[in-house]
């Protein structure tokens, strides 16, 4: 989706929230970049809609206090398939 920006920064907060998506599943949905996304939702949206940047920012900050016990669990199952094909 390109498009206006505020127009896009909208969508993105709205599918963030609805679906608890991190930034990188939003730019994949969207077909725009990380740092787009990143943007618009904490620059753009900030100044647009108050409310909806404070819902966003929910969601975000959730992600971001995980994203290392999700990196750890993507290593993890790296080395068990690894070993699996070894044996």
């Amino acid at each position: 989706m390109k498009g206006l920006p505020e127009e896009r920064a909208i969508a993105l907060a709205n599918y963030i929230i609805e679906n608890k998506s991190t930034v990188r599943s939003a730019a994949k949905q969207f077909h725009i970049s990380k740092s787009t996304v990143h943007k618009d939702v904490s620059d753009r949206l900030k100044k647009l809609n108050a409310s909806l940047y404070a819902d966003v920012k929910i969601v975000l900050d959730t992600n971001k206090a995980q994203r290392h016990i999700r990196g750890g669990l993507a290593t993890q199952r790296k080395y068990k398939q690894e070993n699996h094909r070894e044996e």
